[in-house]
Parts: C-alpha cells; structure tokens; sequence
C-alpha cells in the first residue's frame, strides 16, 4: 500500500471519528432534546424490562418491531458502570452514542476495507457528510442502528446472500424499512430464493423466541398501533396543511397518545387515511417495474440500487408520518448505489446530502417556530419535502432507464 493511499485511508477514519464524536456532543447543545427519545422513551423502555416490569412488544403492544428493544436494552447495560458518576439518564445516552458508533465503525470497516476503490471511498465520504449534516438526530434515534446493518447487508447481497438477508431480515425487525432492501434484492438477485428462504427463516425464529416469552396479539403492535394515528406535520402530505396553518386555516395539536404534533384540519385526516394504501399501491408498482427489468436480464449493479432507493423513499414520501430520522433511510441505498454504479448515482447523493442539511435546520434547530407556523422554517421543510418527491422521480426514472440485457436464443 502505497504513503499516499495509507493516509487518504487515515483520512477517511480520522473524519468518520470526528463527525460521529461532533454529532455526538451537538445533542447535548441543540435546541429542542434532539436526544429526547433515547433518555425519555429507550430508557425507560430498558429499564422496566430488565427489573422484571413490562416489557414493550411482549406484554403490551408497542410501536417497533420487537428486536428495536435489544439495542435499548445492550445500552442499558452499558451504561450500569457509568451511572454512580453521572446519573442514569447521562449514562444512558453516552451509551447509546457509544453503541451507534460501534456499529457504524463495523459497518465503516466492512466498507473501506483496507484498499477500498475510489466508488467505495466516495460512498464513505459521503456518509461521513451525511452525518456531519443530518446531525444529532442520525445518532440519537432507534433508527441509527438499523442503518450499518442495511450497508453491511447490501454489501455482502452478492457474495453472501444468505447473511446478507439475515442482517437485513434482523434489521426489519427492528425498524420496517430495511425490508425495502429485502424486497429490492429478492427482485435484483440471482439469489433471490436462497434471499428469500433467509429472510422466512429469520422472521420464523423471531416469531417462535416471542411466543416462547409470552408474546400474543401484541407481536404484530407494531403494525396495528400506527393504523389511527393522524397526519404528522413533517409528512410530505402534511405540506399544503402547514401553509394553510399560516393563514389560520389548519391547526397544529399535540396528540398525547403517540407523543407527536399532527395536523388538525378539514381534508387532513382523509388524506392520512388514503397514504397508505397509497403506499402500498406505489410499491407495487416500483416491485413489478423492477421485476420486469430483471425479467429482461438487467443486472444486479445497475438494478438494485435505484430499485432499492426508489422503494425506500416511497415509504418516506407517502407515510402520514415525516419524523426526522427517517432521513437516515436514504444514506444505506445510496452509499451502495454509489459502490455498485458511482458514475449514476451523483444527483441522488446530492439531493440525499441536502436532504439531511434541510432536515437539520428544520429539527432541531427551528422546530419551535415550525410548531408555531412560522413562515421560514415552513418554507425550509417544504424545500425539504419537495427534494423527497424529487428524490423519488430520480429514482424512478433510473429504474426505468436500467438496461436490458436479454439473452440471445438459438434454433436448434
């Protein structure tokens, strides 16, 4: 290896540890708890189930797939030797920074290896950016693990398909939407049985640890309890109601039983009611275009990744919920579009990274006048939104562009 790579490979290391350390320390200086969920819900959450309390997706119906309480309770433990100096909560969170990291140095690792190509070393770069702009809500949310679990996963889909699909499958199961990967990678693989038989297998072992614990009508919460609940203000479909909301036309509430601000208007909760079978519908769609593309013999490097970004961003654009770490989502499929196909995947890397800049700007850091409906943090969120939409159509339009590589037939 030769001077100057080992020190752009330095480089590389030496920026992932800063920005994880700088978004670390900024959820402590930031505005509006953007470390809220960790010490206010995980917590607790953790807490009670090691004392022998309840414990959430087994004894009483909760809002995340059953494995997101395993990291909660890994941080949780952590955190025990810390305590007596700090307190539990400070604890607590220095953990789950501690954890994330860890994670992501994983993830990082299996990335850049030890002479990563230039593909691999721009989707590093990028997710070092990524972070550094999305800021503390990147690590301070259940979400931050699922994702070195989506890049490891999408990394190994060639080379070790059946792993791969178990990561992705825990990774489900820990937040739905590295299930977008799945879905992408059973369509674009040549693996796609062996995929798909990993990721039945994974979800069986699952389901028979929760009913061997106790688990009953709650295992499936997670998908009941988001069925009533309103239009979030984030939500890209919550856009023109946020205007309306400037006028005096709509209004802002709190909802006490999820814990979130949601639109209260005329019109807003038929159209949160239409979003997800709206959802389900573009899905669809996006899994039969895919399908046919590969039907035609397109190839997995040129397939998957659009095919994979296009999915995940769905579930962003038409979810009646637009919390701000789903912008999380979108790092996994584009540092692998940019591994697999870099030359391709520029516009959707840009459009992400400014998608985590808006985001920022909108939670923490002037989440207080949104909720008050003042015009500037309204007009940055509906830039933000419209970039989603615009992220989506890139995707699209990449998918359909795939190439078709049928196979030449012969006459005998």
């Amino acid at each position: 290896m030769s001077r100057t790579f080992s020190m752009r490979l330095v480089a590389l290391w030496g920026a992932f540890g800063l920005v994880h350390l700088v978004t670390a320390v900024t959820g402590w200086v930031y505005p509006s708890q953007p470390m809220g969920d960790v010490v206010l819900v995980y917590e607790p959450w953790s807490s009670a189930a090691l004392s022998g309390g309840a414990i959430v997706g087994v004894t009483e119906t909760w809002v995340y797939p059953q494995l997101a309480l395993v990291p909660m309770l890994v941080a949780k433990i952590l955190s025990t030797p810390l305590v007596a100096a700090m307190g539990a909560s400070e604890a607590y969170l220095i953990a789950w920074a501690v954890l994330v990291t860890a994670l992501d140095a994983i993830a990082f690792a299996v990335l850049v290896g030890r002479s990563p190509s230039k593909s691999r070393r721009t989707a590093a770069w990028f997710w070092v950016a990524a972070l550094l702009l999305l800021g503390p809500i990147a690590i301070y949310r259940i979400d931050a693990i699922t994702v070195p679990l989506a890049v490891i996963g999408g990394l190994w889909l060639v080379r070790r398909p059946a792993a791969a699909a178990a990561l992705l499958t825990v990774g489900a199961w820990i937040k739905i939407w590295p299930g977008a990967l799945l879905l992408a990678a059973a369509v674009a693989a040549r693996s796609r049985m062996r995929i798909l038989l990993t990721a039945v297998a994974v979800s069986a072992a699952v389901l028979i640890a929760l009913v061997a614990v106790g688990a009953d009508s709650e295992i499936f919460g997670f998908l009941t309890e988001q069925t009533g609940r309103g239009l979030q203000i984030e939500a890209v479909a919550a856009t023109p109601f946020l205007w309306l909301a400037i006028a005096g036309a709509a209004r802002i509430e709190y909802s006490f039983d999820i814990l979130t601000f949601q639109i209260s208007a005329q019109g807003a909760d038929a159209v949160s009611a239409l979003l997800t079978p709206l959802m389900a519908v573009v899905v669809v769609v996006i899994t039969v275009i895919g399908g046919f593309r590969a039907s035609r013999g397109a190839s997995f490097a040129r397939l998957f990744p659009p095919l994979a970004l296009s999915l995940v961003t769905t579930l962003i654009v038409m979810n009646k919920v637009g919390s701000p770490q789903f912008q999380t989502w979108l790092i996994a499929p584009v540092i692998l579009w940019l591994v697999l196909d870099r030359t391709r995947a520029g516009a959707a890397a840009l459009i992400v990274l400014a998608l985590c800049a808006l985001t920022c700007l909108i939670y923490p850091l002037s989440y207080d006048a949104l909720l008050r409906a003042e015009l500037l943090p309204v007009a940055i969120l509906t830039l933000r939104n419209v970039g989603l939409v615009a992220l989506l159509a890139v995707g699209i339009r990449a998918l359909v562009r795939v190439p078709a590589h049928r196979p030449s037939t012969t006459r005998e």
